[in-house]
């Protein structure tokens, strides 16, 4: 891969965050993140989540129907964001794997960027059947839509072997990223969560990389994120 694609791969991401004050809603959102990494869903109330936004519990089910409402709504406001940043990301970005690690980057880096979050996402969420049901039928399908495309435009240029299936590809992408940030919660070690993307390209690049197309030469020393 180009340097320079490499490069602009690896450019700072910048993942937005909720203001301290502003919309209610957002601002019980981000309590009930908070809450649920910290006391686990089941274990929390919702007059918890209001107490934590500085609200009456009763202002909670003005917005919300039921503390299920609340771990499916940070789940879909978190999802639509990172959809839409993930796009804008990828209009800049031409090369197949520039853009992969583009993704990887950003799907690390928003987790890293927020525990409670990535608490949510990899523990609370999966804590039942009826989440999973929701989590994969929603923002999730979307989400693998961004990867496929990209995996699909490879195989188009001759960048990729044309075989496996694109969607094939995109889950198994988003299944290497999944783990990492599962892993990332659960270890006891601190790290840069992001710092673990390009290793991760690179094993799916080498594997997905088409005999016949030409090899590029990676780019030598350390590009900080």
């Amino acid at each position: 891969m180009p340097a320079t694609a490499r490069a602009d791969a690896r450019r700072p991401v910048r993942i937005s965050r909720p203001a301290a004050r502003g919309d209610k809603r957002d601002r019980i959102l981000a309590a009930a993140t908070q809450v649920f990494a910290r006391h686990g869903f089941f274990g929390a109330q919702v007059a918890d989540v209001a107490r934590h936004a500085g609200v009456a519990a009763g202002t909670v089910y003005l917005y919300f129907r039921s503390k299920d409402d609340l771990l499916i709504s940070i789940f879909e406001k978190t999802m639509a964001s990172a959809i839409g940043e993930g796009r804008q990301a990828l209009v800049s970005l031409t090369d197949p794997e520039a853009r992969l690690r583009r993704i990887a980057r950003l799907h690390l880096a928003r987790l890293g960027a927020d525990r409670d979050l990535a608490v949510v996402f990899q523990v609370e969420l999966r804590q039942t059947t009826k989440f999973m049901a929701h989590f994969s039928a929603t923002g999730l399908r979307d989400y693998l839509g961004i990867i496929r495309d990209v995996i699909t435009d490879g195989q188009k240029r001759g960048r990729f072997r044309s075989r496996p299936s694109p969607t094939l590809v995109a889950k198994m992408l988003f299944g290497a990223l999944d783990e990492m940030a599962t892993n990332w919660v659960l270890s006891e070690r601190k790290y840069d969560l992001a710092s673990d993307a390009d290793a991760v390209i690179d094993l799916f690049v080498a594997g997905l990389g088409s005999p016949n197309a030409p090899r590029k030469p990676r780019a030598r020393g350390a590009l900080t994120a």
